[in-house]
This record gives C-alpha cells, sequence and structure tokens, in this order.
C-alpha cells in the first residue's frame, strides 16, 4: 500500500515509523527534512509538498499541531487537494477543531475525495510503542477496508462512526482528563490544607467507593435510568449535604473550590426539584437535562 505521512513532530514521527512498516510505499513531508532522517534511512521517500507526498497514495495521514496547520496543509497552495486523486483516502490524525474537520470533509467530498478522522490518545511513549487508542471517524466500509493500516498505528482502534466522530471522543476524551485533573488537585489541595498529609489522604480516597474504581466503570455497566432509590442507596439528600461540608471545609481554609461549587450549586438546584429521596446519581440527569439530552442509561450514586 502506498501511504503519504505529513507532520513528524513528538507524536507523528513514532506514529509515521510503525505505519512505514505496514507500507509498500512509504513518502513523507515536514517543514524540517531532518526530522525524518531515519525513516528515509529505512526506505521512506521525501516529498518537497504536501501535494507531492500526496500524489499517486492510496492514503494521505497528517499529523500536525493546530487546525490553521491542518487546513494550509490540506487546502492551501501546493496542499494536499491540489495532489490527490479520487482512489486516494485523506486522514488527519491531528487533534483537531471538529469545525475545521466538518470543513475539510466537504472540500475534499466536493471534489470526490474520501475524507476520515482518526486523532489518537496514549501520548509519545505510547505512539513508540503502538500503544494508543485510535478514534476514527468516516465511512465504514472504508474503515473496514483499511483498519489495518489503523492498526499499525495503534492497538486499541476503535470505529466511532461518520467522519467527525473520532474528533468528538478525542476531544471529550481531553476534556475529560483536564477536568478530573482540576477536580482532583481542588480535592488533594482542600484535604491537605484541613490537616491532612497527601499520602494517607489519596491511600483513604483511594479505597472508598468512588476512588477504587475507574470513573467510567459504573456507566459502562449500568442499565438503570430512573434513579429509584431502595434500601440500599445513597440518597440525593445525603449527598447533597455532604458536598456542603466538604465546600465549608475548603472555605474555612481559604482553598478556592471551583469545582466543588459548581458541583454543590447543582445538588442544591436538585434537591429544588423535590429529588431529595431519589439515588445520588440523579445528578447527571440535571446536568442532561441543561444540555437538552437524555442518557439512554447512567449509573446510581455514591457513598
Amino acid at each position: 500500500m502506498k501511504i503519504g505521512w505529513i507532520g513528524v513532530g513528538n507524536m507523528g514521527k513514532p506514529m509515521a515509523k510503525n505505519l512505514q512498516k505496514f507500507a509498500s510505499e512509504f513518502t513523507v513531508n515536514d517543514l524540517n527534512q531532518e526530522s525524518a532522517i531515519d525513516i528515509l534511512e529505512d526506505g521512506g521517500s521525501w516529498a518537497d509538498s504536501p501535494k507531492k507526498c500526496a500524489q499517486g497514495k492510496d492514503l494521505v495521514f497528517m499529523c500536525l499541531p493546530m487546525p490553521e496547520d491542518v487546513e494550509k496543509v490540506a487546502l492551501g497552495e501546493n496542499g494536499i487537494l491540489s495532489g490527490v486523486n479520487k482512489n486516494t483516502i485523506v486522514i488527519d490524525s491531528s487533534t483537531n477543531s471538529l469545525a475545521m474537520v466538518k470543513k475539510l470533509n466537504s472540500e475534499f467530498n466536493k471534489h470526490d475525495i474520501s475524507f476520515m478522522d482518526c486523532p489518537v490518545s496514549g501520548g509519545v511513549t505510547g505512539a513508540i510503542d503502538r500503544d494508543l487508542c485510535v478514534m476514527v471517524g468516516g465511512e465504514e466500509d472504508l474503515y473496514n477496508q483499511h483498519s489495518s493500516a489503523f492498526e499499525a498505528i495503534g492497538d486499541k482502534v476503535i470505529y466511532c462512526g461518520p467522519t467527525g466522530s473520532g474528533t468528538i471522543c478525542k476531544l471529550s476524551h481531553n476534556l475529560f482528563s483536564a477536568m478530573l485533573m482540576n477536580i482532583t488537585s481542588e480535592v488533594l489541595s482542600s484535604g491537605v490544607k484541613a490537616g491532612m498529609d497527601l499520602g494517607t489522604l489519596l491511600t483513604a480516597i483511594s479505597k472508598c467507593a468512588s476512588g477504587k474504581n475507574p470513573p467510567l466503570e459504573n456507566w459502562i455497566n449500568s442499565t438503570q435510568n430512573d434513579f429509584a432509590a431502595d434500601e440500599y442507596s445513597f440518597f440525593l439528600e445525603l449527598g447533597a449535604k455532604d458536598v456542603k461540608l466538604a465546600c465549608e471545609m475548603g472555605r474555612e481554609n481559604n482553598v478556592p473550590m471551583d469545582m466543588a461549587n459548581i458541583a454543590e450549586q447543582n445538588m442544591i438546584e436538585a434537591m429544588n426539584k423535590g429529588w431529595g429521596k431519589k439515588n445520588a446519581g440523579i445528578i447527571r440527569k440535571l446536568i442532561a437535562n441543561k444540555a437538552g439530552i437524555d442518557f439512554d442509561y447512567c449509573p446510581g450514586g455514591f457513598a
């Protein structure tokens, strides 16, 4: 299979090197040719423009830093669009904006050229070791035809849906990661400033109900959607009380409780709906309703 690869930065280079093993012909382009020396030494070819990198290829991948970089490489002067034919599939493995992915998909489709997105997660070490989650968006038939190329990049390949679906999953993951970092840092800062040493605090939280399980495990395994409480439930009114007390502890010690205050306000709003005797997890329903959606299912509360 003839493959072109554009962008050999910290993530792009190890991904390209793994994909090169899969390709029968491999061509690379970057702003800095020196960054591709080892790829060229392993039999790769150099192209001095995205246009030339794309010519005559079955697949052309991009892995670039910013949405404007992707747009320039794809649609700009001597860009991919000016070099591909209708048999080429253009694939963006950058972490791009959803708006840009939709724009590129529209522009390539005007020329009857297939466009897919496949952002990845796992970091530079994961890219080197092929320990990546590859989230693919595009026509399912094309995904099935070329799944082995995606598997050459990462060991956890997921078909997410139409073009743009991979980007939705990747951006959602990174937001999830950032919020977990903020929330965890806030909780631990509050506990330490209240008088606990960090090691003991981490051990205690990690052995409690929410701390001991991966954060999405109860969502994946749940079939509940009505939040009806029984004798084993942790009621919303108890959760609201506990969050209130935790926020008060933070305020007593002059800890900014940005995330916690939002959680407390959501708890108060849910209590005002008369949900105090519901499973505490009903807070998820409140947040979904604010977004104008319904979850098909979601887990219960916490304790």
